[in-house]
């Protein structure tokens, strides 16, 4: 190769780097909502900043980049709320299918699970017994001492203190015991739901319907 052919091949490689680094960026436009209608621009302005936008190429004049518009602090918030509604909501459901699952597989058979609730069922009504028992009891006791206090009346005797102290140890007595025998009861009462619920659920993750033997 001549030295003249070899010059013009450097000059003209030197000269590419030189051309590429000249070549001018891409030009982009931008497109955002202002007032309910749509408005393109190549300079986005400082009302836009925070608007919902579309970056368009110019040399291809398809859109690229979609940004969404900023939240406000109050959207902001409901959308945290809303998430961590989600997430609980989530939990719930998994803590459930969990439950479910230990439900099915501690019961071999619907007889077994039943068995289980009717041992719940002798435990109430055996505290439901005792507290009528000691319902009775202290109905009685109470009865005496009013009697008591009722007879000092009427013999025109003063009620003295210590009886003023038991009539009342022994109402707040009664008062108590009768408030556990309702708590019972409704325990009782909320027996009937829960096993209903319980045999479902184990029918459901045991994959039987309703009603099959």
């Amino acid at each position: 190769m001549s030295i003249t052919r070899y010059l013009a091949l450097a000059a003209l490689l030197t000269a590419l780097p030189v051309a590429a680094q000249n070549k001018p960026a891409e030009r982009k436009l931008y497109c955002w909502d202002e007032g309910g209608r749509k408005v393109c621009g190549d300079a986005l302005p400082a009302s836009a900043v925070n608007s919902a936008r579309t970056e368009i190429s110019s040399r291809t004049g398809l859109p690229g980049v979609r940004t969404e518009r900023l939240l406000s602090p109050g959207e902001q918030a409901e959308a945290a709320a809303q998430e961590a509604a989600r997430r609980q909501e989530a939990e719930r459901i998994a803590a459930q299918k969990r439950s479910d699952t230990a439900l099915a597989e501690s019961y071999d058979s619907e007889d077994a699970l039943r068995h289980a609730f009717k041992v719940r069922y002798e435990l109430v009504d055996e505290s439901l017994k005792t507290s009528e028992m000691t319902i009775s009891t202290q109905r009685k006791s109470l009865l005496q001492l009013m009697r008591t206090a009722a007879d000092l009346e009427l013999e025109g005797k003063p009620v003295n203190e210590k009886l003023s102290q038991d009539i009342q140890a022994q109402r707040a007595a009664l008062v108590g015991a009768m408030h556990m025998q309702q708590q019972q009861q409704a325990e009782r009462s909320l027996l009937d739901s829960q096993q209903q619920e319980a045999l479902a659920r184990w029918r459901r993750t045991r994959g039987i319907e309703a009603g099959t033997p």
